[in-house]
């Protein structure tokens, strides 16, 4: 039975571990909310400047596009960390496979770069 119970003893800390994170996090915003509001505490902030039109403004296209591109370009990084911890592991072919990769990834980052994606213009 003692071996029973040890068998679920990680799941039992990892149960009381997700319930004092939970509990953390619900109590927390009672904690720091603001005791003394006043227009200046409560008012929005966004990016260093105060809020100055609408919510449901319209955002220009680039926005969404850089967006877009960082996403690829951090994804790429997300694949190249397990192909590093497996390097030994993955061969000739996985290394000129990530090669290829990479090569494909870079190509299409010249080409964003000459069409002028990345600029803010």
């Amino acid at each position: 039975m003692n071996q029973l119970l040890l068998d679920y003893l990680p799941l039992a800390v990892f149960i009381g571990v997700a319930l004092a994170i939970g509990l953390a996090l619900m109590i927390a915003p009672f904690l720091v909310a603001v005791r003394n509001p006043d227009p200046e505490k409560v008012s929005a902030y966004e990016c260093g400047f105060n809020a100055f039109d609408d919510a449901r403004m319209k955002f220009d296209v680039r926005f969404y596009l850089v967006s877009i591109l960082f996403i690829i370009f951090d994804l790429e990084v997300a694949f190249l960390f397990p192909w590093a911890v497996a390097f030994k592991d993955v061969g000739l072919f996985g290394f000129w496979s990530m090669m290829v990769f990479l090569a494909v990834l870079t190509v299409g980052f010249i080409y964003e770069w000459r069409k002028g994606a990345l600029e803010w213009d």
